[in-house]
């Protein structure tokens, strides 16, 4: 089980934005060490996707690092969670072991927002859950896609954000006090027959969608292996489809990827969507798709 978080029904103002702040020391390694009077309360690590919500990817961007220290908000177009991640807790590692205590509390009371469509918040639980730290942080999610299911089941709503300082503010004193809850993680074997003539590639983990985290093939001597057949290992969050919405959403999926520029907002995304449903018979299946009817 991974940790989400929950806005509460009644939040506080927003407190000062130091309260949120990470130092450069402690996020990065070759970053000065400086001496801080008090250890921020809500200590957060940001990741927006840029691409996602149009240019409202962007805007969030420039808005939180104009609020917070530039270093603790990530652009995940430019560097992915884990690599960032596992610099963090590398370097909060050594600092604990130099007796730093301000490193120990951000350590404790750190928390994530991350800022994207579904597949980029799932992409980030599998990050947080593949690195197996002792004490993963919870994560609380921006809507900033098309369907944004995830946000809105932990309470965070359907509709992008608005994304001047105000806005982003009030945002924060939602994370800081709200409350932590669990979410499912599921986890699945993919076994296919050998093909007799040919070599059977592993889908590249960068073509997956990045709901579908840690993929590969089992070894060997892995219970799970079976002769004569390719056996892979992975997982995925919250809740999965099969059948004809699952065709949609992997259509609308692999359609955004090659022509980007065709979706730039929530509801022209909505309007596709759509588009995808009718063609694949959604109201009522096609006869020249039998798997539809």
């Amino acid at each position: 089980m991974e940790e989400e978080i929950e806005t509460p029904r009644d939040p506080k103002p927003c407190g000062p934005l130091e309260e949120y702040r990470i130092p450069d020391y402690v996020l990065r390694p070759d970053a000065q060490q400086v001496l801080v009077d008090h250890a921020p309360q809500c200590p957060v690590l940001v990741f927006i996707n840029s691409k996602s919500g149009g240019q409202l990817g962007s805007s969030l961007i420039k808005t939180y690092r104009e609020l917070l220290n530039e270093a603790q908000v990530i652009d995940l177009s430019e560097e992915a969670p884990d690599k960032v991640l596992q610099r963090l807790y590398v370097n909060v590692e050594r600092l604990k072991m130099e007796g730093d205590i301000l490193a120990v509390q951000i350590w404790r009371t750190m928390r994530l927002i991350v800022a994207g469509g579904d597949g980029t918040a799932s992409w980030l639980l599998g990050v947080v859950s593949d690195l197996k730290l002792s004490h993963p942080p919870p994560i609380a999610t921006v809507p900033l896609g098309t369907g944004n299911n995830l946000p809105f089941s932990f309470g965070w709503g359907k509709k992008n954000p608005s994304t001047d300082q105000e806005a982003v503010k009030l945002f924060l004193g939602l994370v800081k006090h709200a409350k932590e809850i669990k979410i499912d993680s599921w986890h699945l074997i993919l076994r296919m027959r050998a093909p007799k003539e040919g070599p059977c590639e592993p889908i590249a983990p960068l073509e997956l969608p990045h709901s579908l985290h840690a993929f590969h093939r089992v070894s060997s001597g892995d219970s799970h292996d079976v002769e004569g057949y390719h056996t892979f290992r992975g997982g995925f969050w919250n809740y999965f489809s099969m059948g004809m919405d699952a065709e949609i959403s992997y259509a609308f999926h692999t359609e955004r990827k090659r022509n980007p520029d065709k979706f730039k907002n929530q509801l022209t995304n909505q309007g596709q969507y759509a588009k995808l449903g009718l063609k694949q018979g959604w109201f009522c299946a096609s006869l020249s798709h039998p798997s539809s009817r």
